[in-house]
């Protein structure tokens, strides 16, 4: 069992960098991708404050498939482009969205939520996925969210080895 412990939001930096040190320290020298995905949605939900999600959608048969995750049931499939998850696939660039309601598009799984942040995940220059996630509150994430969470990324990355895409 792994013990989680409460770590100050305050320094957004300080945050990430104990959030990603938990995340090696949780991972070992584990190399399945699922158990591994799954311990850091877990992860993220439990220690990010206000958000309502958190999880991977998997790069599969040229869309997003519905990964590993923590909070309300979400949609399944999401097409290249479309919404946040969609696009950030799409363009490879991190999409951070201060108001999902003005995002042209937005997929609204969960009515609740109000901003996102999804960053797309490569690993040997191979699109994965991307990591989504989603608060309850406008204006929740900015660039330091954006660059712990890549710092996140890259520890699963150096980790596991993401299944191969059907």
């Amino acid at each position: 069992m792994y013990e989680l412990t409460s770590v100050s939001a305050d320094n957004k930096k300080e945050f990430y960098k104990e959030l990603s040190s938990m995340l090696a320290g949780l991972i070992g020298d584990e190399t399945d991708w699922l158990a591994n995905a799954a311990n850091a949605a877990s992860l993220l939900y439990h220690m990010l404050p206000e958000i309502n999600w958190a999880g991977f959608y998997l790069y599969k048969n040229g869309q997003l498939v519905l990964g590993p995750f923590n909070g309300k049931p979400a949609c399944v499939r999401i097409q290249m482009g479309k919404g946040v998850c969609g696009t950030a696939a799409q363009t490879g660039e991190i999409q951070v969205v201060e108001d999902v309601n003005l995002f042209p598009g937005h997929i609204a799984c969960d009515p609740a939520s109000q901003s996102e942040i999804v960053l797309p995940i490569y690993q040997n220059g191979r699109l994965i996925g991307v990591l989504d996630i989603d608060s309850p509150v406008k204006g929740r994430f900015n660039s330091d969210d954006a660059e712990g969470l890549s710092a996140f990324i890259e520890i699963l990355n150096q980790h596991i080895i993401w299944p191969e895409p059907d």
